[in-house]
Order: structure tokens, then sequence, then C-alpha cells
């Protein structure tokens, strides 16, 4: 498949495409397609990762990229972590509407997670959204109130964000990292 038009794009366009280390996602049939991330974004996700499976509630698990989040045919997600019902058989992506998801700050991806991924995740009806920024270090923890996200949260440094939605967890953004 080549990129040579301007054109809509789905998610059986992007599945035909070859595996090659780069992230891909959908909004409104726009594509992005970004790099791996580097090692310091990787720790804050497993660091992080630990600490929500660890807080998660019975009935949820805790998912982390490489996992689509199926919103349309035009619109899929590849978040960085993501809380959802725990599903009762295995499931290649997952269609629905997740309680939680985070997403970690790079160079290739900060505009897109601050302004882009916040507005889509809305419009999908995401309940909760955490902005971490591993150079701050700092976590910012956003609830959906109507159509828009308001903060519920924030720390950095050595501060500890105490969150109580949508499960409690604390989380220490300078200690995200090794």
């Amino acid at each position: 498949m080549t990129f040579t038009e301007a054109r809509t794009f789905t998610w059986s366009d992007i599945q035909r495409l070859p595996a090659d280390g780069l992230r891909r996602e959908l909004i409104g049939g726009q594509l992005i397609v970004t790099p791996a991330p580097g090692s310091r974004h990787q720790d804050a996700v497993r660091i992080l990762c630990r600490l929500l499976d660890d807080a998660c509630p019975p009935g949820y698990k805790v998912m982390l990229a490489p996992f689509d989040l199926y919103i349309a045919e035009d619109t899929y997600f590849e978040p960085d972590l993501m809380v959802i019902a725990r599903p009762d058989a295995p499931i290649a992506r997952f269609e629905g509407v997740p309680l939680l998801v985070v997403e970690v700050l790079s160079p290739a991806t900060r505009t897109t997670d601050l302004v882009t991924k916040r507005d889509a995740y809305a419009r999908a009806h995401v309940p909760h959204y955490w902005i971490v920024d591993p150079d701050g270090p700092s976590v910012v923890a956003l609830g959906l109130e109507g159509a828009a996200y308001v903060e519920r949260g924030r720390a950095s440094g050595a501060e500890t964000l105490v969150a109580t939605e949508p499960f409690p967890v604390s989380v220490v953004p300078a200690r995200l990292s090794d």
C-alpha cells in the first residue's frame, strides 16, 4: 500500500501494513504515525503499569501498548496504558470505553497527546485520562465532565498524586524512572 494521495484511512487499511515498529493510530481517518518511544518513556509506562495493576479493582485489567483501542473503523488508538473491564476471553483489541487511558509524553507525541487525543478520548466518552510527562516529571489526572476534561489532580517531582478516581492509587512522578 502506498500513501501518495490524501485520503481517509480505515482500520482495515492499517492492518495490511507491515510490522515495522512504528505506532499507527487513526483519528477520524487521519493517520498518525510515530516512532518507537525512548527509555525514559518506557520506564514510566512500566512503573506506572505496576502501580495501576496493584491498585486495580476486581473486574478490571491494565493493558499496555502495543494493544489497540478500537473506537470505530476510522478511529483507533494504541494508548500507553488503559484500564478496561476484564474480558471473559482473550481479545485481539479492545472495543468499548476504557475506564482510564494513560498517555506518556514523548517528543514525537507531545502535541497529539495533549491536544488531539485529549479531545478524541473525550468524544469517545473515556471517563478518566492521565497525562504523564517523564521529563517534568509530572502527572495530570483528568476526569470527563460533560463533553470536556477537567483537572482532578496534579503532581510533579517528589509530590504525590493521590487519586481517588477511577480507583484509589498514589503516584509520585519522580519515581516513574529508574
